[in-house]
């Protein structure tokens, strides 16, 4: 009896030994994990405010070189910015309406036309020979009707008589409108031949620039040629065809339905320079589904030729200007956690950080709806190392004027808080 209960009791220790064997990689885990969550949120958290107050301690304690800046109170110009592609208004390829040889070429590539222009010459003896069959094809037929006339009269006077018939009166009378009609004809043909002979002096249709030459002196063209003899393109004025988004559309049609002329400035790639500036055009009468916008075609004078057919530029329409906005250089601005702010120097040369309402950014500029006043001194660089309260050495600058286009993008400022020394 006591060996069977010996051996009992030997199995289950063998059992349970077996048992922590298999779940030890469970708990050692579950310590891990213990470990792991008293770390992040008890000891990390204390280190993470000690280095805050040991940062904010510091930050108080030595002063901050910063840039200030005033804002300033005045017109913010509002704009709508897209990529737009110079179009021109005309572009005309010149081709022949007759068949010939070319003989005479009256231009240089690039040069700059007038309309009626001679550009080109086709050979014109095979038009002028066509126009002296057709004139002697008039002149007799004239000749015939002449003669025909004046028999008709004379058979009036004897058919008076009684001395024809009235069917030799109804014959020529019916002889006279066959050779009317005959003269009718010959009179198109000499009118076709002197215009196939306008048709030899190739003008320019329009006022442009004409492009490389297509076709040399000494070829044969042809009315049914594709490819034409040379292409002019119109330069004054220029358009700017450009897509807005469907989001600022009703913005650009509660002005553009005014009446009022909505000035459209074009800047380069790299929007440093202006080009050129024109007004608003048109709007098209639909929005592309598949990239949400809509067109809207612009018109410049192009006076000195700086827009460049098919050249790309970014368009920039003035849609609004508010009046008497409080107004900031845009990397005064800093986002964080909680909002946006700004950092604003106080009298005593430390600095407080204001939440702020943005109504709207414009390159380097932006409008400040409330948190700001006009006069203010905004930290413009420099904040990254700021915390509520800090010292600061200022460098201000002189409030810029404001500016009808921005020239730059404006730059996005670092994330941060304003957080407060102890």
């Amino acid at each position: 009896m006591d060996n069977e209960q010996s051996g009992k009791s030997t199995g289950r220790g063998r059992a349970l030994f077996t048992a922590l064997r298999k779940h030890r990689w469970v708990a050692l885990v579950i310590g891990c994990a213990v470990i792991a969550a008293a770390y992040i949120f008890l000891v990390k958290p204390a280190i993470d405010r000690s280095n805050a107050a040991k940062k904010a301690n510091s930050s108080q304690g030595r002063v901050m070189p910063v840039t200030v800046t005033p804002a300033r109170q005045g017109d913010f110009y509002v704009y709508v910015n897209g990529l737009g592609t110079v179009t021109p208004i005309s572009t005309v390829t010149v081709r022949s309406r007759v068949d010939g040889q070319l003989m005479e070429v009256h231009y240089k590539e690039g040069q700059l036309v007038k309309k009626g222009d001679l550009l080109a010459l086709i050979d014109t003896r095979p038009f002028k020979v066509q126009l002296e069959q057709a004139e002697g094809q008039l002149a007799r037929d004239q000749a015939l009707l002449a003669n025909a006339r004046v028999d008709l009269e004379r058979y009036k006077v004897l058919w008076q008589k009684d001395s024809i018939s009235k069917q030799q009166l109804d014959t020529q009378a019916a002889l006279v409108k066959q050779y009317e009609g005959a003269v009718k004809v010959d009179q198109g043909l000499v009118d076709n031949a002197k215009l196939q002979l306008v048709y030899c002096r190739i003008t320019s249709p329009i006022a442009g620039r004409v492009g490389l030459r297509l076709v040399d002196p000494g070829n044969m063209v042809r009315a049914a040629d594709t490819n034409g003899l040379m292409v002019i393109t119109q330069l004054q004025p220029m358009t700017v065809v450009f897509p807005v988004t469907e989001g600022s559309l009703q913005q650009v049609l509660r002005r553009f339905r005014t009446g009022a002329q909505m000035p459209v400035d074009a800047y380069d790639r790299e929007q440093k320079e202006k080009l050129a500036a024109g007004v608003l055009q048109t709007i098209d009468n639909q929005i592309d589904t598949g990239t949400g916008t809509v067109k809207l075609k612009a018109v410049f004078p192009n006076k000195e030729s700086e827009l460049f057919p098919n050249q790309f530029v970014n368009a920039k329409l003035l849609v609004d200007i508010r009046a008497g906005a409080t107004i900031v250089p845009s990397s005064a601005i800093r986002r964080g956690p909680q909002g946006t702010f700004i950092y604003v120097m106080k009298q005593d040369r430390t600095v407080t950080a204001r939440k702020v309402v943005v109504d709207d950014i414009q390159g380097e500029d932006a409008s400040i709806k409330e948190g700001i006043t006009p006069g203010d001194k905004v930290v413009t660089d420099g904040a990254e190392r700021l915390v509520e309260g800090a010292k600061v050495a200022p460098k201000s600058t002189t409030a810029e004027t404001p500016k009808e286009g921005a020239k730059a993008a404006p730059k996005s400022a670092p994330a941060e808080t304003p957080r407060k020394g102890r």
